[in-house]
């Protein structure tokens, strides 16, 4: 594994040597294979440049110590330098200390200043381990609810179905969870994005889940023709092909006509006053986006900073729009609450946003600019992704007191009883891609997990919602560590695992499958690896045909079995899992053979993200095989 230092600028010497730099790029990676993949000096060239490197050491940003991250009894040695100051609790106490900070600090985010500095330090203290019941055994359903239609819905899933499977789920069936697909916003124009992982905003939810007919005041006299667009709405529930555009434009349509009669509710005023100038900043980005009909980067310079008098100045000359997106959030926060009644909701947090919406135009000093993330070429992805995600900076983040990552959590874990982080390695390290270049010339970037995990640690905690870590692929055997010391649950697929469901670990989450891998029917009968080929994709077709086999074997299938049958089959093989919680793909439960979502294809080519099931809810719940897969998995001991 030879590794060398080329030139990269006239002034600059790029080390590709085994350390990892001051700004936290790795000069290299090692593949599933331990072969060593050495980062170019182009590549390290180009991700200091979307950085904003221009100091010569990223400690130097935002000072000596813009942000401490403590456990309760932790003595910082930086603070051994200094003999005294003064704690300003998050309560509004305040503690002094001479020499170490107090072990006995509550668990918070508390102000540290010391005695002749200038400015303050954010102090956060962490319990340093997430909420996890010592009791919690349980199953539910993964589903992606724009999946999810009943015979009312109007063309996509709503929160209105989302009650109607948690209730399913938990009362007949003995579920514990749900699993739902982001339900983050997409930008409020068409076309409609339609990958939930590529969300113009992690924080703020999608008004396509409002159900329109279960507001206050729908009726025909406050929404002109209601019954008619119903109707309308109702008929495209006959394609499987989901019409985003369409329902939005319907949806809208309704939503603009309640809000004009909308009398006001003491609920909306606390609700706005407690989401405070975030979701007003929000707000007021889906009322310029919507008059511009675009994302930020194509608006007229004096609105692409969110701090520019001309933003205040837009926020208060169209107070009415701004208020009508706050009020989206308000129905769209009260109705998820509704759903939530019945079972646990694990939302999924996704590893981006889309560069051109509301999170991205708000935290855009704290973004890299010309890098976007993804991963490099694996064995299930020959060609690497890039997932067109502009990541965080690291020292950025750290400089603003990790106030993005901590907002993004606390939003995530919302009426939710637990939080599934996809792709939870990037909390450790994202692999990122110059803007130009292929997935294969990236390099990943570290970031400082301790404090991430902290944080992760405290708004668990504080949500009493338990946390899992997709931790597919190359992980570290460090990172691992960590994850389970802070109670963070693994993740373990049957289509991965070399060991029988037996051996998984306990403190695991158990599941077949993913929405970015086959289906059970799509692996079994063959399709997903011809749809594969249709689309011009490298597939690895020795490991899927080792799937398959081991498969065949392990969950003793015979020649005669349906594909229900082998559905079935593959389940009560998955129940033998120790672990924590199981779940069982809502797909696999209506014998579905298109996976959700096929990584390195385009919407033009393949429907991703936008296939309805085959059957509406209604029929689904009166079918066989949810049952099977039910009996299969109900846990003893089981706790939501």
């Amino acid at each position: 594994m030879a590794r060398t230092s080329k030139q990269a600028t006239p002034n600059e010497e790029i080390d590709v040597g085994k350390t990892t730099d001051s700004w936290g790029i790795d000069p290299g990676y090692e593949d599933v294979q331990k072969q060593w993949h050495s980062a170019s000096a182009e590549t390290l060239t180009a991700i200091r440049r979307a950085m904003g490197a221009v100091e010569k050491d990223a400690r130097d940003y935002g000072g000596e110590q813009p942000v401490v991250v403590i456990e309760p009894g932790t003595v910082r040695q930086e603070a051994n330098s200094r003999r005294r100051g003064s704690i300003q609790l998050e309560t509004g106490g305040t503690v002094d200390f001479e020499t170490n900070l107090p072990a006995n600090l509550p668990a918070g985010y508390h102000r540290l200043s010391y005695d002749g500095a200038d400015q303050e330090t954010p102090l956060i203290v962490s319990p340093g381990e997430c909420y996890l019941p010592r009791d919690l055994k349980t199953w539910g359903w993964a589903m992606q609810l724009y999946a999810t239609r009943s015979s009312k819905s109007w063309g996509i899933g709503d929160l209105r179905d989302l009650e109607t499977v948690a209730k399913w789920a938990g009362e007949d069936l003995g579920a514990g969870m749900l699993l739902l697909n982001p339900l983050s916003t997409a930008c409020p124009f068409t076309p409609q994005q339609a990958s939930p992982y590529y969300p113009s905003s992690r924080r703020f939810f999608n008004p396509l889940w409002i159900c329109v007919e279960s507001m206050a005041g729908a009726n025909e006299e406050n929404v002109p023709g209601l019954e008619a667009q119903a109707a309308a709405a109702q008929r495209l529930n006959q394609q499987r092909r989901i019409d985003r555009d369409r329902v939005f434009t319907l949806k809208m349509k309704c939503l603009n006509s309640l809000w004009a009669h909308f009398p006001g509710d003491p609920a909306f005023t606390k609700f706005c006053h407690e989401q405070g100038a975030d979701l007003d900043r929000f707000a007021t980005f889906c009322a310029l986006a919507e008059q511009h009909q675009s994302g930020w980067h194509a608006w007229p310079e004096p609105y692409r900073h969110p701090s520019a008098q001309a933003v205040a100045q837009y926020a208060g000359d169209h107070r009415q729009r701004v208020d009508f997106h706050k009020w989206l959030q308000w129905t769209l926060d009260t109705q998820l609450a509704q759903a939530s009644r019945h079972v646990a909701l694990m939302q999924d947090l996704p590893i981006g946003v889309d560069p051109d919406g509301a999170d991205a135009w708000a935290w855009q000093d704290v973004m890299a600019q010309g890098a976007s993330v993804g991963a490099p070429p694996d064995e299930f992805n020959t060609q690497g992704q890039n997932w067109g995600l502009p990541p965080f900076v690291p020292h950025k983040l750290r400089g603003c007191g990790y106030q993005p990552f901590i907002q993004t959590l606390r939003a995530a874990f919302r009426h939710g009883g637990g939080l599934r982080i996809d792709h939870v390695m990037g909390l450790f390290r994202l692999y990122w891609i110059p803007q130009e270049m292929s997935p294969k010339d990236g390099a990943y970037v570290r970031y400082n997990a301790d404090e991430m995990l902290a944080i992760v640690a405290l708004e668990s905690q504080r949500a009493r919602a338990y946390v899992v870590g997709e931790d597919l692929g190359t992980v570290e055997d460090e990172a691992r560590e960590k994850l389970a010391n802070h109670c963070i649950l693994s993740y373990r697929l049957l289509w991965f695992e070399k060991e029988h469901p037996a051996r998984y670990p306990v403190d695991a989450l158990a599941a077949i499958t993913t929405h970015d891998l086959p289906t059970v029917a799509g692996l079994w009968t063959g399709s997903d690896l011809a749809r594969q080929h249709e689309l011009a994709l490298t597939p690895n077709e020795d490991g899927i045909g080792e799937i398959h086999r081991r498969l065949d074997q392990t969950a003793e299938l015979n020649p005669h079995d349906s594909v229900e049958d082998v559905i079935a089959k593959a389940y009560q093989l998955l129940a033998a899992a120790p672990s924590r919680i199981v779940t069982a793909a809502l797909d696999d439960a209506a014998a579905v053979e298109e996976r959700p979502n096929i990584p390195a294809t385009l919407e033009d080519r393949n429907p991703n993200w936008s296939l309805a099931l085959p059957v509406p809810i209604e029929d689904l719940m009166r079918a066989e095989l949810p049952g099977r897969i039910a009996r299969a998995l109900r846990r003893s001991g089981e706790s939501s």
